[in-house]
């Protein structure tokens, strides 16, 4: 084959590529927590269970030295929409079987991207 040709389509290929991403932000009220340690153990612990179940970013964002509200970011990139979807969800119900702290909202968001 031609190596220009060869080039033009592996560059055409490479148009059509995308990758999806799903994102989970949720508030939770803590209940008896009377100092940031203990909001900062309830925090690791959801973050540690829900790495090692799902094998997914989880990190605590926004208001972190307020001690009785924690809100967590959960991600996960690839390529099938509806499987982000469904492990945000599994993740969502995880955490709140967990029981740690009460769940106050949730927002799940799929973001696709790519050359199209």
């Amino acid at each position: 084959m031609n190596p220009s040709l060869k080039r033009k389509l592996i560059c055409n290929l490479m148009v059509f590529v995308e990758m999806n991403i799903g994102c989970c932000y949720i508030k939770f009220a803590l209940h008896g927590v009377r100092s940031l340690k203990d909001k900062r153990r309830v925090a690791k612990t959801i973050k540690d269970r829900v790495k090692n179940k799902f094998n997914i970013s989880v990190a605590e964002v926004n208001c972190q030295d307020i001690h009785g509200i924690l809100h967590i970011g959960v991600a996960a990139v690839g390529s099938d929409t509806r499987y982000l979807e469904g492990l945000m969800n599994r993740t969502v119900n995880f955490i709140e079987e967990m029981y740690l702290a009460d769940m106050v909202d949730y927002q799940i968001k799929l973001l696709r991207l790519g050359s199209n």
